[in-house]
């Protein structure tokens, strides 16, 4: 083999494991425990807060280099059709400034796992109803453009607005280039019935960053295929987990597979473990054979 020849190989492969590298390392729960546990630096610090909770500047410093923000409703506190008319703005812009003065990589997760009939969110009961047309997953798919606007800024959100039908914000609202907002549903919906599917929540690529998934290994079933059904319907965007963990089990296996699941999807940038609290049944302090498979598989992946 040539020196030209040896040089671009080196080169294709070097270029493949960079590429690799770029999956980012995530937890829900204790940073430094989580470390001192897998060995794991984590770039991603996840968290999840109510609506109207506005500490941010005592929530970001505890969430690492890269933080992750979830929010919900408050249990209903406000109305996913109240979201789109501009009913929550006073919230939702005093998050944008503060995640913007940061000045530096945030991801803003808004209503996760949206088609889950436990969320107030949700268009429908557990029994497959309706919740009416506040909950709609047309009034969802609004409301989720007015956060991408908010959160993201610039000259043109009020003009973008008027074309979707929906009031302007009445502050101006600086650029920030640096925000990235999650859309992520669960792969199947429950109750699964059609309208509640993932892509009836769906507000366009346009007012999308990031597609998630949440995927738990729930007595040895996890549901990869719809992952993978959702990581196909959405070819231009970026794919992640923001919530993935073993349920009480100890499975190895499932751990192998999310590493595989990762290496076979090059788009996948994030997955994040959901580790919760010490003592929790998600917590892989408990899970010995996960545990050694986190650190075997999925630590490389970060590397």
């Amino acid at each position: 083999m040539s020196r030209l020849a040896v040089a671009v190989a080196f080169l294709a492969l070097a270029l493949a494991s960079a590429a690799q590298a770029a999956t980012q390392l995530g937890i829900f729960g204790n940073i430094a425990r989580f470390q001192q546990l897998t060995g794991q630096r984590s770039e991603v610090g996840h968290v999840i807060v109510g609506w109207g909770q506005s500490t941010f500047g005592q929530i970001w410093p505890t969430l690492g280099d890269v933080p992750m923000l979830g929010f919900d409703n408050g249990q209903g506190a406000v109305t996913m059709q109240a979201v789109a008319r501009g009913g929550g703005d006073g919230y939702l812009l005093a998050m944008s400034e503060s995640a913007r003065n940061l000045g530096k990589l945030v991801y803003i997760r808004p209503f996760g796992e949206m088609n889950g009939h436990w969320n107030a969110y949700c268009a429908y009961n557990t029994n497959g109803t309706p919740r009416g047309v506040a909950y709609s997953t047309a009034n969802f798919r609004k409301a989720f453009a007015r956060i991408y606007l908010i959160m993201h800024g610039g000259p043109t959100v009020n003009t973008t607005l008027k074309r979707l039908g929906l009031p302007p914000v009445a502050a101006e609202i600086p650029t920030n280039l640096f925000v990235k907002v999650v859309w992520n549903p669960q792969g199947y919906g429950s109750p699964d019935v059609p309208g509640n599917r993932a892509q009836a929540y769906y507000p366009g690529d346009r007012y999308v960053d990031l597609v998630g998934d949440d995927l738990y290994d729930i007595g040895g079933k996890a549901e990869f295929a719809a992952a993978d059904k959702l990581y196909k319907a959405h070819p231009s965007k970026p794919f992640s987990f923001p919530e993935w963990g073993l349920w009480g089990v100890d499975d190895p296996r499932f751990v192998q597979q999310m590493a595989t699941f990762v290496k076979t999807h090059p788009r996948t940038k994030l997955i994040s473990y959901f580790n919760a609290k010490p003592g929790s049944i998600f917590d892989l302090a408990s899970k010995p054979k996960s545990l050694a498979a986190y650190k075997r598989y999925i630590l490389p992946l970060g590397r």
